[in-house]
């Protein structure tokens, strides 16, 4: 009974994990009970006969957890009982011709031929990796259709009913597995990069503060509690196998939802790769927080400033990057945190030349050093993930990021109504003060309307403007040649 508990117990583990999985293995069930209506419905079973064996077998080892596995794997099945059946005719066919004497010679030559050169190409990496299993079918029903066909006349018969089972058994489980709870691999694969990007945004997020941070003596409390933190980017590191196995199956899929035919899934395994290589240098960056050695305090409040921004800006750029991928919309603010973060790297390597680190002993030094470098690189990849991002986004026809009415209320006020506004990459940031604006007292001001300051940001040119009256503002950037928002301000 303890060993019923414990399955019982797992299989709600596993349920919870991922409901898809029970409902998968209902579609397995039900997949299974209408091929084997070839041997219970009599009709079908005087069709078929026997035969009827290969569309069950078919399904058990065709019947995959997502659509494109699925897919993948039925076409192959399918093409390679086409070609072997083929084949098995073909050498059938040739056997006859030598007579009775020579025919079984014949055959066991030509099974042992087309056996060994079967299995000798799944030894090659690329074929092991993408049709060790068509390969095996191939063996199989070439060696079953001309042994069959020695003893059975009609070996085209034999050869259209075992080729026509295979192909209703994998029609079977394509058509439930797309149009019942389907399981995209394509789906997977962009929810576990946006996952991926995530993880690492949260370390990255977190870091600066625990490293820059002070520790008394002996809190151990503390030094624990620094041990059991950013686990989750480990998964990251072991993630490659997974991204290329749903990327192999995403192929197959026919479009579906934002997922277009031929959608550009290499360049997901492009990404999966810089985050991968981001993921190993956080997981060395890791490792200086419970070094032996620690930089004094002294040093550490020295270089707290830069040192937090570039890995607070860098994790919400990975944040960003995370949601643009999340919501299938171009990455919008990533490229400001990133060049933030490349701003505060200058900002320290200033100060590590202007000599504040001379009187640092020389293994605290190499450890400050070593942590400062992994976090540069871990800034470069953000940049690589971030172009490449760019890419795909354009390649995939993300959407453009809009941003919803504003709607901003004071005391004493009644409304301050702004105009719709789409902020793009190129687009200045406005940030609209509105002093005295909606208060009832225009004694000060007479018959003048309301005073709004516009204040205008981008990159590095700042504009400021006052408008009075209702404020219609559309004003351009001489020195950058962009053009700033159009903001309606109206008080009633």
């Amino acid at each position: 009974m303890e060993k019923v508990r414990d399955l019982v117990r797992e299989g709600k583990r596993v349920a919870k994990e991922d409901p898809r999985r029970v409902v998968h293995s209902f579609k397995v069930g039900l997949v299974l009970s209408l091929v084997s209506s070839f041997y219970y419905y009599q009709p079908l079973y005087d069709s078929f006969g026997v035969n009827a064996m290969w569309a069950v077998m078919t399904v058990v080892v065709v019947f995959e957890f997502s659509v494109g596995a699925t897919l993948g794997k039925g076409l192959n099945r399918v093409a390679a009982t086409l070609f072997a059946g083929a084949l098995g005719i073909g050498a059938h066919h040739l056997a006859s011709l030598s007579g009775s004497t020579g025919e079984p010679i014949l055959l066991a030559i030509f099974v042992f031929i087309q056996a060994a050169l079967s299995t000798f190409v799944r030894f090659f990496p690329r074929v092991k990796a993408r049709y060790d299993y068509s390969l095996l079918i191939f063996i199989l029903t070439f060696a079953l259709i001309s042994v069959s066909g020695f003893r059975e006349e009609q070996v085209l018969v034999l050869t259209h009913k075992r080729i026509s089972t295979v192909i209703i058994g994998g029609l079977s489980c394509v058509l439930i597995s797309i149009f019942v709870c389907p399981v995209w691999a394509g789906q997977d694969l962009h929810s576990l990069l946006a996952s991926n990007v995530e993880k690492l945004s949260f370390f990255l997020l977190e870091f600066g503060d625990k490293y820059c941070e002070t520790v008394k003596d002996g809190d151990t409390k503390e030094v624990d509690k620094r041990k059991n933190d950013f686990d989750n980017y480990k998964s990251v590191l072991n993630s490659k196998s997974n991204e290329e196995s749903l990327a192999n199956f995403a192929k197959w899929e026919p479009g579906h939802g934002q997922f277009r035919f031929r959608h550009p899934w290499k360049q997901y395994l492009s990404i999966g790769g810089l985050i991968r290589q981001c993921a190993y240098r956080i997981d060395a960056l890791n490792s200086y927080l419970n070094a032996d050695i620690q930089v004094s305090i002294d040093i550490r409040k020295k270089l707290e400033e830069p040192f937090r921004r570039m890995s607070f800006e860098s994790g919400k750029a990975m944040k960003e990057m995370s949601v643009s991928l999340t919501k299938m919309i171009k990455p919008s603010s990533s490229d400001l945190h990133v060049r933030n973060a490349q701003s505060a790297c200058k900002s320290l390597t200033s100060l590590l030349h202007s000599g504040i680190l001379k009187e640092v002993e020389s293994q605290e030094l190499i450890s400050l050093l070593t942590a400062i470098s992994l976090l540069i690189d871990i800034i470069n990849l953000t940049e690589n993930i971030l172009e490449s991002l760019h890419e795909l986004a354009s390649a995939a026809r993300f959407k453009d990021k809009t941003e919803s009415p504003i709607f901003a209320e004071k005391p004493n006020s009644k409304s301050i109504v702004c105009g719709w506004a789409t902020k793009g990459q190129d687009d200045h940031v406005v940030t609209i003060v509105n002093d005295d604006c909606c208060n009832g007292n225009t004694s000060e001001k007479g018959n003048r309307s309301n005073k709004v300051l516009i204040h205008e940001k981008h990159e590095d040119c700042v504009h400021e403007k006052h408008e009075d009256d209702d404020a219609h503002v559309h004003s351009s950037c001489d020195s950058c040649g962009h053009t700033s928002l159009r903001v309606i301000v109206e008080c009633r």
